[in-house]
């Protein structure tokens, strides 16, 4: 079961710890395939019905769908089995971490930086949003340290994010990187070529080293808020041979002049942050975009995009899983937010690019037969100056 990349700051479990972890998955794997479903049963064959009987018309939002569901004992206990199943994630990986920290601490210094760079800001202010509750339920958050030159938030991310989407990213965690340049940029603009490449909201690179090898004579950077989890993302990226330029910032604003880039990226950064932050986000991508630059900032689809049943379950993340702002952004005009920030309207659009590229990857490198690997899609607000 556990095929994930075996790089040298990756912690090793033991045979217990990877127990624990595949445990996890398989509780992860059951509870989506065999039990999560039956609620759309209990809404359409009790619920339903019920609000309907009482108001003469089916619900037409998410909230409404959340009142007659709310009390439903199935729901409740679902809910309860994947909040657990959420908790006992970090508690499997985190065990792992904490028992290896002294020596990947040591790890991360001895990769040195013969590549890329790594540039912390020991004044730098966390904003109070991301300090506000542990995102994803993962203790302390993406930001927090407690001790000298932690590097545990990046390691406890990489690992627990490959346990917690059962390895669905690839054994790298980089389907939203590569597939975005594998499935839209090099195909869609071939003689696209950014001479400098910035990854907002980076967190451990996973996504930021595939633009690496997409684009080899760009000077790529990325920034984030997490000391930790950058001090990571640099020894991950120095091991697996990539350089990138690794900086403490808040994308809201950088320290970067003005028409400094070619191509500002996001994967999955909008949705941790509230709506007045994606705002100036876009700014500060416009801002730093030179003539002829491209923006992408790639999210799981909006509630536009979805029925009001499906907009109800993806709600469950902000309102039992510590996601404040995961429901605010579903809601926001992403394209209407870019053409404020300043991008011509005609040169602003939403557009759902292929996933699964590395599954292509391995699926050609095997067969030769340029099957896809696709199984769904990522949704990308982009937009060229």
């Amino acid at each position: 079961m556990d095929q994930q990349f075996q790089h040298s700051m990756l912690p090793q479990p033991t045979h217990d710890e990877l127990a624990r972890q595949n445990f996890v998955q398989s509780m992860t794997m059951h509870i989506s395939r065999n039990i999560y479903p039956g609620n759309k049963v209990l809404y359409e064959k009790l619920a339903k019905p019920k609000f309907e009987q009482e108001h003469q018309r089916p619900p037409q939002n998410r909230y409404e769908i959340r009142e007659v569901m709310q009390d439903e004992p199935y729901y409740r206990w679902t809910g309860a089995l994947k909040r657990i199943n959420q908790e006992m994630l970090w508690d499997a990986v985190n065990t792992s971490v904490d028992r290896q920290l002294p020596e990947l601490i040591e790890r991360a210094k001895d990769q040195g930086s013969e590549l890329g760079t790594l540039t912390l800001d020991p004044n730098f202010q966390i904003p109070t949003y991301e300090k506000a509750v542990d995102i994803h339920c993962m203790p302390g958050g993406y930001h927090s340290e407690f001790t000298a030159d932690d590097i545990a938030a990046g390691a406890t991310y990489d690992r627990g994010s490959y346990v917690y989407g059962v390895g669905w990213l690839g054994p790298l965690n980089d389907d939203i990187g590569l597939s975005i340049v594998q499935n839209y940029i090099l195909p869609e603009y071939p003689d696209f070529r950014p001479r400098k490449i910035l990854d907002m909201g980076c967190s451990a690179g996973n996504s930021t080293l595939p633009y690496v090898d997409g684009f080899p004579d760009a000077e790529v950077h990325a920034i984030d808020v997490g000391a930790p989890m950058l001090r990571y993302a640099h020894a991950r990226a120095e091991s697996l041979g990539k350089r990138v330029h690794f900086s403490q910032q808040n994308a809201e604003h950088t320290n970067f002049p003005d028409e400094s880039f070619d191509l500002v990226v996001s994967h999955i950064l909008l949705h941790e942050i509230p709506p007045p932050a994606v705002r100036k986000v876009m700014q500060e991508s416009y801002r730093l975009l030179a003539p002829g630059g491209m923006m992408l900032h790639v999210e799981a689809p909006l509630y536009r995009h979805m029925d009001v049943y499906a907009q109800f379950m993806f709600d469950w993340q902000t309102a039992n899983n510590n996601e404040p702002f995961w429901s605010a952004v579903r809601d926001l005009d992403l394209v209407t937010l870019a053409t404020e920030a300043g991008f011509a309207v005609d040169k602003t659009f939403e557009k759902f690019v292929p996933n699964g590229a590395w599954k292509a990857k391995v699926t050609n490198d095997l067969f030769k037969n340029g099957n896809s690997g696709s199984k769904g899609t990522w949704f990308v607000v982009a937009a060229t100056k």
